[in-house]
This record gives C-alpha cells, sequence and structure tokens, in this order.
C-alpha cells in the first residue's frame, strides 16, 4: 500500500470512529466475535455484499450508506451485549440474528422487542446510539461541532446536546445523560 492509499485509508477510519463510534473494522470484528460469526455471515445478517464488508473493515469505504444497514449492526450490537451477559442464549441469538436480517430497517429510533431492557423501556446505550446514528447519517461529526459553535450563544442547551450527543463518543452520551437524570 502507497503512501496516499495509507492516508486514505487512515482518514476512513477516522471517519469512521467520528460516525460510528470506532472504526467498523473493530466493531465488526467484535460482532464476528461476540456473536461466533464468520465475515459472509455478518455480510448477509447485515444485508451487504461480503466485498462490502470487506472494504469498510479494511477503512477502503469510510460510510455505510444504508440506513437499514446502520440499524441491524445497532441490533447486532445490542445482541451480542445480552449474549454477553448471559440474558440471550446461542440459540435465541441465531433466531434473533435471522429476525433482524428481515427487517428491513424502519425508523431509526424504532422501539423493537431488540431495543429494549427487560423492563420493556428501551435502554439509555440503545437511545442515544441511535439519537447518534440519526445526526450521522445528516452530517459528519465536524459538521455537527460546527452547527454546535453557531448555535452556542443563542441556544447553549442545544450546542452541548449537539456535541455530546452527534459529535461525541456513546460511552460520554450515555455518562451525560445520566447525569442529567440523578
Amino acid at each position: 500500500m502507497d503512501a496516499a492509499q495509507q492516508e486514505a485509508t487512515a482518514r476512513a477510519r477516522e471517519l469512521q470512529r467520528n460516525w460510528y463510534g470506532e472504526p467498523l473494522g473493530a466493531l465488526f470484528r467484535k460482532l464476528i466475535d461476540d456473536l461466533g460469526l464468520n465475515q459472509a455471515r455478518l455480510a448477509g445478517v447485515l444485508g451487504l455484499s461480503a466485498p462490502m464488508l470487506s472494504q469498510l473493515m479494511s477503512g477502503q469505504r469510510a460510510k455505510i450508506g444504508n440506513p437499514a444497514v446502520v440499524q441491524r449492526v445497532q441490533l447486532l450490537q445490542e445482541l451480542a451485549g445480552q449474549v454477553a451477559d448471559g440474558s440471550v442464549s446461542a440459540a435465541e441469538a441465531t433466531e434473533r440474528m435471522d429476525e433482524i436480517k428481515r427487517s428491513q430497517g424502519g425508523s431509526v429510533l424504532s422501539t423493537s422487542t431488540q431495543t429494549t431492557s427487560g423492563s420493556g423501556a428501551p435502554t439509555v446505550k440503545r437511545v442515544v446510539r441511535e439519537i447518534q446514528s440519526l445526526l450521522r447519517s445528516v452530517a459528519a461529526a465536524g459538521d455537527i461541532i460546527e452547527a454546535a459553535d453557531s448555535l452556542a450563544p443563542a441556544h447553549p442547551e442545544l450546542a452541548e446536546f449537539l456535541r455530546v450527543y452527534g459529535a461525541g463518543r456513546t460511552s460520554d452520551a450515555v455518562a451525560h445523560y445520566q447525569h442529567h437524570q440523578s
């Protein structure tokens, strides 16, 4: 790989970090490991071609263009968490992955059964990720920060919201939400 390709790959991974919280290669490898998948199966569940998944993982492409695929990624992340904490068995996870594969996406702010905690309420992390996904589907992190800066004098609360939820990391946004709830 020459210097220009390395620079383009580094830029794509940085954009992915801004849009998705981490480079897609790392995110997809976690899903593969946590859910016991291979790349072909993950691509099938997400509704991507195997070459497209490979390009996203390697940084040859930066953005997932289809919002339904982004939503499926989020559903798989939540499922992986449930498998890790033991609330979903391997057999149930396989069934859920088939449901996720068939899902058409729909509203970015859905509240399907896969997005809820045991109480039936959407989890804070899930809601934060959906807000981030919505904001990042319309603008890059740098653009969101620029908008926040221009709004800050007249609307400081909105500016803070945009910075934390639109351009920040998921863990920081969850902590911000929890702090403001207490």
